[in-house]
């Protein structure tokens, strides 16, 4: 009885754990996939993991409010800290959509339920396409595994700095989403240049008419052609925030510098 007792409560704290980076993380809190499956999903990891963490050095199986906190701000942190990645493709896609001409034009995102500009939702859905291609969800789940090795079950206290730390990498993502949609901003700014040159030089031409067409097939040609770059820019992106959030939780407060 002591033992299956032992077991239940290592479930009930790897559980938690679980649950809080499913809930925020890319591709986990997608709702194309339902609460059943991620219930199930995250029922058999914890039942799977049960018998390994309760017999690791330090672990305290030992279900409390502070411990169950302590189990849920690890999976916060993995998950608030990946969805940043989210984040950054959408205020991309809104950067586009507005050099496209798109930004009145909205449909209700899958993720969050809300209603986003359409290249935003074209940028986050092909961002999450790179995620499950390269299998960046099965890493994050690696590490999240790895963690319970860093940090034992009932044992982790999250320290106000990390919040903090969490918070200035969000600034990141006005840079990062930049960076993703330079090459398509560059180009629309260069052909609104031109196309106003044109009609300096010739009034009779319709400007108004020619500039939004152009600007869009040549930003959707940019567009077409940065997509074999991609991968490597999420990729990247992916594993800085991951080492973030190893970070936060190894030492907290660590990445406040980051």
């Amino acid at each position: 009885m002591p033992e299956w007792s032992s077991f239940l409560s290592a479930m009930t704290l790897a559980l938690v754990r679980v649950s809080g980076m499913v809930a925020f993380a890319p591709f986990f809190s997608s709702t194309s996939l339902s609460p059943r499956v991620k219930a199930v999903f995250v029922g058999a990891v914890a039942y799977l993991l049960a018998p390994l963490v309760a017999t690791l050095p330090n672990a305290h199986v030992s279900i409390s409010f502070s411990a169950l906190v302590g189990e849920l701000s690890v999976g916060l942190v993995y998950g608030l800290t990946l969805t940043l990645l989210n984040e950054m493709m959408l205020f991309a896609g809104q950067i586009v959509g507005a050099q496209f001409s798109f930004s009145m034009v909205n449909l209700l995102d899958p993720t969050s339920n809300i209603q986003t500009p359409l290249m935003g939702d074209l940028f986050q859905l092909m961002g999450t396409l790179v995620v499950i291609t390269a299998g960046l969800d099965r890493i994050l789940l690696a590490s999240l595994v790895r963690s319970f090795k860093v940090v034992p079950i009932g044992t982790f206290a999250l320290a106000p700095t990390s919040a903090m730390a969490i918070v200035r990498a969000a600034g990141g993502i006005f840079l990062a989403g930049v960076e993703l949609a330079a090459p398509v901003l560059a180009a629309t700014m260069l052909v609104e240049v031109a196309v106003s040159l044109l009609g300096k030089l010739s009034p009779q031409l319709p400007v108004m008419n020619l500039t939004v067409p152009i600007k869009t097939l040549t930003g959707f040609a940019l567009l077409t052609g940065s997509l074999a770059l991609w991968p490597r820019f999420i990729e990247a992106r992916f594993d800085g925030l991951l080492d973030m959030a190893e970070r936060l939780i190894s030492t907290p407060g660590a990445g406040l510098g980051g």
